[in-house]
């Protein structure tokens, strides 16, 4: 952290695309806004970028739900009520400089030490309803979504209190220039779109990384030494001099592309040119010496994790040498055209490059699981649709979901599984929960013959497998994710199992080792005891009530966004696991195939044991292996059509609606 330094604490964004009243708390270093697509992380951008570079605004920014209004505006609309609004409050302290922000100050009291700025685009009511009182009733919907860009006005004002911006308060509001907000806050742009390609047709993005280059020397050498002059006469010399000072002049670019890419050869040396001089003054190439090879003979995600360096770096010249109170650099989509690895490397090494600028706050936009995997927790800003799909929160996920959380070693858990292993979470649009190998090795192929089942009964089906569905192996462990679940309001499907025990004494000591279903007493799954909420037991009544009701299937669901799937009667026979549920309706496929299946004992007693349940203890052996073998077979051998236990498939179909 960078202490109490003045920086931006929040910024709320009113009307504008899909963030129709929207809040960020922002921190004092990096911000990660994350979220799933279409979820208004471009739009927050865009929205900063529009006001601080005046770029117009038009029709389509308008959020949804004031376009009608506006198509309606009469004399008596309240026109604040349909302006774009971005309003900054800043944090400063007296240990800060307060030349450039004290005209923004309104409240001399000690202990204030916020500055509310509003960013405003409004409508111009009495030029548009007077141009719009020559247009015939039929053609002013029409004119106004066309036209409506031509009435808009942008102002900047400072404030006091949030009721300054209601229509009867709006005299309360001081009138202030965009040129003093520059003053004050230093804003810098990566976006998405940079102009990569190691396409051999595309000139002008085969030498992206050298014009990149050659600009970032040519601003920092506006004023020409004695030796650049001579660069006419001498360029075959100045080559080797350049060589010598480009080395020196992008030491830490170079540095930090060698650690992120692990290019040791990678160098910027001097391509002089006297017709194009300025223009063309330098090139990237890598290989060993006398053997440089151009930079679009690179991989593209290389140069593009080399562009996005070198572009930091220029950016980082500019905080530096400008000075301002705040500096405010947002990075879209690092991970464009990036293999995994390098995104790793990247969201690993980004952080300790930002710190090395004063009074930074970035904000990264990505859509990459892991560039999430490798960043603090804590920096985490998701965007996440209201249930009305009107409007975009944006959550301080780990301040909001730790609230939720009473058992904090599930939280601890939950923090540490989502930031190792299972980030692509974030960007699911459902989830399946699995509890072991087995169900990981053959969940794909259940799934795969789901949905060429369904294709064939009905042509409008979606495949499961062409849907954003997550599946993660979370062991016992689901019931840690239950608040994560809610709070990203993600449809999730639990496949675990019914795990039945019986009561039993060991040396004089209560125990419940498995048994058979139909002489169920207790479960060992705490999964489902959390989920479908068990009473105190299990020697009970209301424990035996709800024991009857799981064999059963007749427990509610307490959560519409949550289903558990766990064996249940499929025909004359109700499985206690995977296996024997499996075993059950695929018996006489196993005695066909018995010879090829891995992981079984005793393959005789197939003939011989009748009861499912200890038929299943008697031959199984290897759980991994009985499976890897189910699936070889089910893949090679066209005799063999392997049914999908029911309890499976009703969970696939209601994770497919």
């Amino acid at each position: 952290m960078r202490g109490d330094l003045m920086h931006i604490s929040k910024i709320h964004m009113k009307n504008f695309r899909l963030l129709k009243d929207t809040t960020i708390d922002m921190k004092n270093d990096l911000s990660l806004l994350i979220g799933r697509n279409n979820s208004g992380k471009t739009s927050f951008l865009c929205l900063f970028e529009k006001f601080y570079t005046q770029t117009r605004f038009n029709y389509n920014d308008f959020s949804l739900s004031l376009r009608d209004k506006i198509k309606k505006i009469e004399s008596n609309t309240a026109i604040n009520e349909l302006s774009i609004q971005m309003i900054l409050e800043i944090k400063y302290d007296e240990e800060d400089d307060l030349e450039n922000i004290s005209e923004f100050i309104l409240d001399l009291e000690p202990d204030m030490n916020t500055v509310k700025i509003v960013f405003e685009c409004s409508i111009n009511k009495i030029r548009l309803l007077k141009d719009l009182s020559t247009i015939g009733e039929k053609d002013r919907e029409k004119y106004i979504t066309k036209n409506i860009d031509n009435y808009l006005e942008e102002e900047v004002y400072v404030f006091e209190d949030y009721s300054d911006l209601e229509s009867i308060n709006r005299h309360k509001l001081i009138k202030k220039d965009l040129k003093a907000i520059k003053k004050l806050i230093n804003f810098q742009i990566i976006h998405a779109k940079r102009d990569v390609s190691s396409s051999e047709e595309n000139r002008q993005s085969k030498k992206a990384l050298s014009i990149l280059t050659t600009k970032f020397f040519n601003n920092n050498n506006k004023n020409p030494n004695a030796d650049f002059t001579k660069i006419n006469e001498l360029m075959i010399e100045m080559d080797g001099k350049l060589d010598l000072n480009y080395s020196e002049f992008f030491a830490a670019f170079l540095k930090n592309s060698k650690e992120f890419l692990n290019l040791q050869n990678l160098q910027v040396v001097s391509n002089l040119q006297s017709k194009e001089l300025l223009e063309n003054s330098s090139q990237v190439v890598y290989g060993i010496e006398n053997n440089h090879l151009p930079e679009h003979l690179n991989g593209l995600g290389y140069m593009n994790i080399l562009y996005l360096l070198l572009t930091i770096e220029m950016k980082k010249e500019i905080f530096i040498n400008d000075k301002k109170d705040i500096n405010l650099l947002f990075i879209e989509e690092p991970e464009a055209h990036t293999h995994p690895q390098m995104q790793y490397i990247f969201a690993r090494k980004i952080k300790n490059i930002l710190l090395e600028i004063n009074n930074l706050q970035t904000v990264i936009t990505t859509h990459s699981s892991h560039i999430v995997s490798q960043c603090d927790f804590k920096d985490i800003r998701y965007l996440l649709k209201t249930e009305d799909e009107e409007n975009i929160e944006i959550k301080n996920f780990y301040i909001e979901l730790s609230k939720r959380y009473k058992d904090k070693e599930d939280f601890k858990f939950l923090e540490q599984y989502l930031t190792i292993q299972s980030a692509e979470l974030f960007f699911a649009s459902k989830i399946i929960f699995i509890e072991g190998t087995t169900e990981k090795i053959l969940l794909p192929y259940f799934i795969n013959k789901f949905d060429e089942q369904n294709i064939k009964m009905d042509k409008s089906y979606i495949p499961l497998n062409s849907q954003n569905i997550s599946v993660l192996e979370v062991g016992a462990n689901a019931k840690s994710f239950h608040e994560f679940i809610d709070f990203l309001n993600i449809k999730t499907l639990i496949i675990t199992d019914i795990d039945t025990t019986k009561k039993s004494y060991n040396k004089n000591k209560i125990v419940y080792p498995a048994c058979e279903v139909s002489k169920a007493q207790n479960t060992s799954n705490y999964t489902l005891k959390h989920f479908l909420k068990a009473p105190e037991g299990p020697d009970t009544v209301e424990f035996k009530a709800w024991l009857e009701k799981l064999v059963n299937k007749t427990l509610p669901n307490h959560s519409e966004n949550i289903n558990i799937a766990y064996q249940e009667l499929d025909g004359t026979y109700h499985g206690r696991s995977f296996e024997d549920a499996f075993i059950h309706c695929n018996l006489e496929t196993i005695k066909k195939k018995r010879t090829e299946l891995q992981g079984l004992k005793r393959k005789e007693e197939l003939d011989e044991i009748l009861n499912i349940y200890e038929l299943t203890e008697a031959i199984l052996d290897k759980k991994s292996d009985f499976a890897s073998s189910i699936l070889y077979l089910a893949l090679t051998d066209e005799e063999v059509d392997w049914t999908i236990p029911s309890y499976i498939k009703g969970g696939l179909s209601w994770i497919a609606k």
